[in-house]
């Protein structure tokens, strides 16, 4: 069996993030989505309320797990016998920042590979921080994120 952990904050899942997530599928049999918890950036939903939404958005989908942790991804991957990690990239800049994080995740552990998936382009302008954004300004947000970030963000309003 083919697994592989989809690490990020997650916060909000976003349809860029669930795009990716369904594109993984297609590779791996088993998808861990994994809610990054990092103590020095200040989230808007709690862990619980991001696994929360992750579960609702992704309840139809196969194959697919929820889980947080406080550590290093590369390391639950492989604790938890993944063999992939698996990231999205939108632009240049997140090449950049993805191309160091795979550097230092293989010299933590080379037997992890790490897996990109371009988004597509009506995605690709997404993201978590931009979703707080339009959504505090206004602006309905409803065909970027799946309904459970809607329900959440109208429930803290």
């Amino acid at each position: 069996m083919k697994k592989a952990i989809y690490p990020g904050s997650f916060d909000p899942i976003t349809n860029g993030h669930l795009d990716v997530l369904k594109r993984a599928l297609k590779v791996f049999d088993e998808v861990i989505v994994l809610v990054a918890v990092n103590s020095n950036k200040k989230s808007k939903f709690s862990v619980e309320e991001r696994i929360e939404m992750i579960k609702e958005a992704t309840k139809g989908l196969k194959g697919v797990k929820v889980d947080s942790t406080d550590g290093l991804s590369v390391k639950y991957a492989k604790e938890h016998g993944a063999t992939c990690l698996v990231r999205g990239l939108r632009a240049v800049t997140d090449f950049e920042y993805e191309f160091s994080l795979s550097a230092s995740n293989e010299f933590i552990d080379e037997s992890i590979d790490m897996v990109f998936f371009m988004s597509h382009a009506e995605t690709s302008f997404i993201s978590s921080s931009s979703i707080d954004t339009l959504y505090n300004e206004g602006i309905d947000i409803s065909k970027l994120v799946p309904p459970s970030v809607v329900k959440m963000y109208k429930k803290k309003a």
